[in-house]
Order: structure tokens, then C-alpha cells, then sequence
């Protein structure tokens, strides 16, 4: 695994932390060298999910087929699993957002110093009643095996996040290029807004109309110059960069698994079992729900 860039208030990327446009903010030298090795060792714990993108009651629109993600993910706070069709509101918000396990302790510190930050930076509509970082997607960019050639998979197309408020990632790995583009809908850009290299140890944050509503965001590409090999090894799969994606989710929408429809459940319940193996909280999980009831 390389080594995390050289830090402090000389270093290239202290120089760059400056960097503002409002609404958008970025930190290339965010996170201290503890704090990355923590995070580091806790991703090497996960054991994240290849998921498929539709399911039994939410079959693949006419004409199209079943496909895999990009990218194995993980998902804290609550899991907004892909064949659920994540979140969406005002309409999609039922049982979109399948409680998960917690943050950890590195994460929690992480999170105080980001809401603090995102409260200087945005007022009124910009942060909803009751804004806090509740939900994170893990996201592992890298190459997989496919018929024994490694293809590249490191992208991410055109796409909003459409839980209220603020969004803060992390970066940890290779740097990304992102890019903001004004759209009528995905793949119809007009032109890029703003691009910024995510950085090792940077914090990217931004909220507001312009930032959430008015542009799509993507990952245009992910560099290979450094020659990080992040955690954990997954079969098939080489992974070269991470980024943790903190939202909001209100409260009242995240459900517990047993609490879900019968339709829900049963389209994410092989997940949850694959969770269960490697976490003792989905275990719990499933033991929580209730066996139909028989017909006498």
C-alpha cells in the first residue's frame, strides 16, 4: 500500500485546502494521518456487496437486462439498496432506507467536525430541520476480472443525491476527477460547471440549489498514479480508491428489516443474509423478523 502524502501547513495539499466556491468546499488535507490509518484498518474488516440493480418486484424496464453495480458498496446508518431504487422523495421514501449498522467511533469524529463545518456554511432552505449525517455510502472504485482480462470500472455517470441538504465525502486511495455539469437529464450536458481532483485524505462538501438541484454530479475518472491498493481484498476486484458519502435521511424513513413490506423483504433478504455472515448486527437483524404465519 503506498504511503499517505506528506502533510502539514507547507505540504502541496495543505496549500490547496483553500480552496472554495460557495456552496462547494474542499479540504484536501482533511483527514490527519491517525485518523486515515483508522478508517484504513476498519474498511479492512467489511465485506461488501456486489448488488444487482433490479429485482423480483422491481423488474428491469422493457428492453433492458439485469445488471451488477459498477462497484461492490457498503452502507452505514441505513442501507438504500439498489433494487429498492434508493432514495427518492417526495415519493421515494418507502421502504427505500433499510437500517444499518452504525458509524464507527472515527467516523462519528469526523462527522461532528463536518456538520459543524456545513452549519457555518448554510442557512435557511440550504439545511433542512433536523440535518444531521445519519447515512454513508461506501463506495470501492478500482478494476474487476471479467472473462480473465481486468476491466476498468473506476466511473461514475451523471447523478444527483437527493437526500435533503448537505453532502460530505471522504477520499481515501487514488485522486478522482469530479465534475459538476448543468442537465436536462442524465447524458443530455450542456456544459461542466466545476471540476475538482479529490484527493487522499480530502473532504469534499456542498449543498445548496445550485450544487444539489440545478447540476448532475459524476466521477469522470480515477487516477492510477500512486499505486494504492486499499482494503479489503475482494475476489475478483482491485480496488484503488475509496470514498465514504455522508447524507441525510430523516429519521422517520429509515426502516428496520422486519418492519419492511413483504415485497421489500423478500427482494432484499439474500443481501442481508450475505451481510449476515460477516456482521453480528445483521444477524440480529433477520432474527427480528417474524415468520409468516401458516394457513390452518
Amino acid at each position: 500500500m503506498a504511503l499517505p502524502p506528506r502533510r502539514g501547513p507547507g505540504s502541496p495539499l495543505a496549500r490547496k485546502a483553500a480552496q472554495r466556491t460557495p456552496g462547494h468546499h474542499y479540504n484536501a488535507s482533511f483527514l490527519a494521518s491517525a485518523d486515515r490509518a483508522e478508517i484504513l484498518a476498519w474498511l479492512g474488516t467489511l465485506h461488501p456487496l456486489w448488488e444487482e440493480r433490479y429485482s423480483k418486484h422491481f423488474p428491469p424496464p422493457e428492453g433492458q437486462q439485469q445488471r451488477r453495480l459498477l462497484r461492490p458498496v457498503y452502507w452505514l446508518g441505513n442501507w438504500q439498496f439498489a433494487c429498492l431504487d434508493y432514495y427518492r422523495p417526495p415519493k421515494g421514501v418507502k421502504d427505500r432506507c433499510v437500517k444499518a449498522e452504525p458509524f464507527p467511533a472515527v467516523l462519528e469524529r469526523q462527522i461532528v467536525k463536518v456538520e459543524a463545518l456545513a452549519r457555518r456554511m448554510f442557512r435557511g432552505p440550504d439545511m433542512p430541520q433536523g440535518w444531521h449525517l445519519n447515512t454513508c455510502l461506501v463506495n470501492f472504485y478500482g478494476s474487476r476480472l471479467e472473462d480473465g482480462r481486468w476491466v476498468d470500472t473506476a466511473r461514475v455517470g451523471e447523478h444527483k443525491d437527493f437526500e435533503p441538504g448537505p453532502v460530505a465525502s471522504l477520499s481515501l486511495g487514488e485522486r478522482a476527477l469530479i465534475q459538476f455539469v448543468t442537465s436536462t437529464r442524465p447524458g443530455e450536458r450542456d456544459a461542466v460547471v466545476l471540476e475538482q481532483w479529490l484527493d487522499d485524505g480530502s473532504l469534499q462538501l456542498f449543498g445548496g440549489a445550485q450544487w444539489k438541484d440545478q447540476t448532475f454530479h459524476r466521477v469522470q475518472r480515477v487516477d492510477t498514479r500512486a499505486g494504492h491498493v486499499m482494503p479489503p481484498e475482494l475476489p475478483d476486484f482491485r480496488t484503488r480508491r475509496i470514498n465514504l458519502t455522508f447524507r441525510y435521511v430523516p429519521d422517520a424513513h429509515v426502516t428496520p428489516f422486519a418492519a419492511l413490506s413483504a415485497e421489500a423483504r423478500e427482494d432484499v433478504r439474500p443481501y442481508m443474509a450475505t451481510l449476515a455472515k460477516g456482521s453480528r448486527f445483521f444477524r440480529e437483524e433477520l432474527a427480528r423478523e417474524q415468520p409468516p404465519v401458516k394457513a390452518e
